[in-house]
This record gives C-alpha cells, structure tokens and sequence, in this order.
C-alpha cells in the first residue's frame, strides 16, 4: 500500500467552468493558468426538470471526480459558479464565446486570481448519483474519527442527517487539509452496516455502529484502513 497524508484526501485549489446559454449544457475541458504549468480540468453542465443549472468538475491531476458545483448562474454570455467548502471559496467568472464553443476568464480562490479556458467537447457527462437511504436516528449528527497513515494522523469530522425526502446526505470535513468540506455521494444503511461513497475522491467507507460507535474501514486509491468513529468530543486521540 502507497498511502501517504500527503496524498489521501487531497483536496486542494480546484476549478471548474459551466457554459451555457439556453441550450449550452455539455461538457468542457481545459485548463487553468496556474504559475509555471497548467491545471487540466473538465466541467459538466445541465439543466435540471426546473430549468436550473447544475454541474461537476474533474480535476484529473488532483484525483478529483465529479465534485458537484454550486451557486451556477448564466446571464447572457457570463457564467459563473462556485466549489462550496473548498479551503479559499473557489470562485468562477467568465464569458461564453460568441459560437457557444468556449469558455474563458477568472478563477479566484483564496484572494490569488488565475486565467482560465475551456472549449466544449460534446455532451455533458453527469452520472446519477446512487440512491441514498434514510438512517436512524442514533447515526444523525456529527462524528470524529482519526485516520492514521504512515505514522501521521488525519482528523475526520462526518455529518449525516436524514432530509425531507426521505433520504440521508452528509459530508466529511479533512480537519487537517483546511477544514475541507467533502461531499458524501450516497449514504446507504442495512441494519446496523453503513456505507458512504465519496466519489469526488473515489473514496469509500464501511462500517457497522455498535455500542454507539462506528468500526470500519476506509478504502481510497487502492488501499484500505481502519477508521473508527465515535460522537464528536468523545473521539480518543492516539
């Protein structure tokens, strides 16, 4: 197993573009101007049965997959979005070319402003997430856990509650990579199992909850290990 803090749940200064007006969903790559190189990154919009606008950015060299983007807003030839709780509030401001076929202006996180480009390539590329269940009561809330790699700890916080629809979202806060904020993609549980897949970091977790805690494993990048959680401010520090 190659697993190092450095790269496990990396989660950092990232991008994404939409380009749109009425009929522009689709899907766009390209890159941001970061100094001396580069950042590939490819974008996915559409509209919702509402008619809103909605996406998810790839970030490739970052291991970034399908975060999904907030705040989408299309007025004429300007879009804009935004990474919600991204270390640095990652903004997004540009125009869309007069032929519909590209994608170019600022990328702002953390007071630096970058110049971005995307042109579109075909259709938007957003896969349905899977179905979340609903979760009982005794998992609803905030938990921590400590996931040790190498010799070195990340604090993980874990909030889950159950929505209107029935169903149970939630997100992991990297306490130590800026208080990330990490999307959970599905959030499943049978009994007394649960099951989270974080797809932005292709990142899953398996646990089962006794004894009001939770025993598991945390799975990401071709390795395993153990992660444990137990209601914020009782989680033992090793």
């Amino acid at each position: 197993m190659n697993l190092s803090p450095a790269t496990l749940l990396t989660f950092t200064l990232p991008v994404w573009f939409p380009a749109l007006t009425l009929a522009q969903s689709g899907h766009w790559e390209g890159a941001i101007q970061v100094p001396n190189k580069e950042l590939a990154v490819q974008v996915d919009l559409a509209k919702d049965e509402k008619g809103g606008w909605f996406g998810t950015i790839d970030i490739p060299p970052q291991n970034l997959k399908g975060f999904p983007l907030s705040n989408v807003t299309v007025k004429g030839n300007s879009v804009g979005f935004a990474m919600k709780g991204v270390p640095g509030d990652p903004d997004f401001d540009g125009k869309l070319s007069a032929d519909g076929q590209s994608i170019a202006g600022i990328f702002s996180q953390g007071g630096a402003s970058l110049s971005f480009a995307l042109k579109r390539t075909g259709d938007a590329k957003i896969e349905a997430p899977a179905k979340s269940t609903a979760i009982s009561k005794e998992l609803e809330g905030s938990w921590e856990g400590v996931l040790s790699v190498n010799g070195q700890e990340l604090h993980l916080i874990l909030k889950m509650a159950n929505q209107p629809d029935g169903t149970a979202a939630g997100n992991i806060v990297s306490v130590d990579q800026g208080g990330a904020e990490i999307p959970i993609t599905s959030i499943t549980q049978k009994d007394s199992n649960l099951k989270l897949e974080v797809k932005s970091i292709a990142a899953t977790y398996n646990g089962d909850f006794k004894a009001g805690a939770l025993a598991g494993e945390w799975t990401q990048g071709g390795g395993t290990l153990p992660l444990n959680f137990k209601r914020q401010g009782t989680a033992e520090k090793k």
